[in-house]
């Protein structure tokens, strides 16, 4: 007959796996609070105060609260329609900056001749930072750039950085080629991970290379091109303040300034910081936007 077990025997080893939890709870949330308390200050504190001075007239020292006014005000502001006008081009432009990265990560995938040099090409504006690619793009589209040397025996001539759809249209072909790179590295990773015996399936089937791209490396590649998409559309609404600086200044006039430029203007330009905080705060309204969608498909993908 087996010997009845002690109720304090078995309390013991429970109570001290209790005790060495809790201990273990108490030393994370120690290590983590510092953490946290940096957040608060560096982050979230900072967003509370800039949506407070969204509703003020600000000018740096002074604060006078006027409430929604501001935003209405901002609404009603033809600039403001017009630096949207340009976020909108480049975000036409996002669908170009991720199919020629994904036709060309296809081609070095399939290994043609010389495919190990040109990745290390295409993966240059990667490793350049955005004034080194600004200055090389004033080069290029200036008046005596180097384009208008390339068009001369044509007897085309163009200043695009003189004029503001021009100009914008030199800030779209700048911005695609910098995030060539990037998503032509995430494309071929992405393909990567596929397995050849589906292309040598395909290829058992009478499929051709047109058919192999579209039909099964496109749908296999979803999340990297869901990824690539919102890297891309983040980009150019958050990142590209120091190409515009540089390549042009947000002109003419505003041809070539976005929202995020639109701040800097406002803010330190002008002076008005409470108009600034507005924008800023517009801003983040549709960077939220934009990563809680990225969430949602990426969950819908899941």
């Amino acid at each position: 007959m087996a010997a009845a077990t002690h109720p304090g025997v078995a309390r013991g080893p429970r109570r001290r796996v209790a005790r060495h939890t809790a201990q273990r709870s108490l030393y994370g949330v120690l290590f983590t609070l510092p953490v946290v308390v940096i957040e608060v200050l560096l982050l979230f504190l900072p967003i509370i105060q800039t949506f407070y001075y969204s509703m003020t007239y600000w000018d740096g020292v002074t604060a006078q609260w006027v409430g929604v006014g501001t935003f209405v005000s901002l609404f009603q502001d033809p600039a403001f329609w017009r630096v949207l006008l340009n976020n909108g081009l480049l975000l036409l432009s996002v669908p170009v900056a991720i199919g020629i990265p994904l036709v060309v990560a296809y081609l070095l995938h399939e290994k043609i001749w010389g495919w190990k040099f040109f990745r290390s090409v295409y993966f240059l504006p990667t490793a350049i930072s955005w004034v080194v690619i600004a200055m090389v793009a004033v080069q290029f589209f200036a008046g005596s750039g180097i384009l208008n040397h390339l068009l001369a025996p044509f007897g085309v001539q163009q200043n695009m950085l003189a004029g503001e759809y021009p100009a914008m249209i030199a800030v779209v072909i700048t911005f695609i080629w910098s995030q060539f790179g990037q998503n032509t590295i995430i494309f071929i990773t992405g393909m990567a991970t596929l397995h050849p015996e589906v292309y040598e399936a395909a290829r058992i089937d009478g499929a051709n290379q047109w058919q192999i791209f579209w039909r099964i490396t496109v749908p296999l590649l979803r999340r990297f091109i869901l990824f690539a998409f919102i890297t891309t559309l983040v980009t150019a609404f958050s990142a590209l303040f120091s190409l515009i600086f540089v390549m042009t200044g947000g002109g003419p006039g505003y041809g070539t300034t976005t929202l995020e430029f639109f701040v800097y203007q406002e803010a330190f330009n002008v002076g008005q910081f409470g108009f600034g905080a507005t924008l800023g705060v517009v801003l983040f309204v549709i960077v939220f936007a934009i990563s809680l969608l990225q969430l949602r498909l990426l969950q819908r993908e899941d």
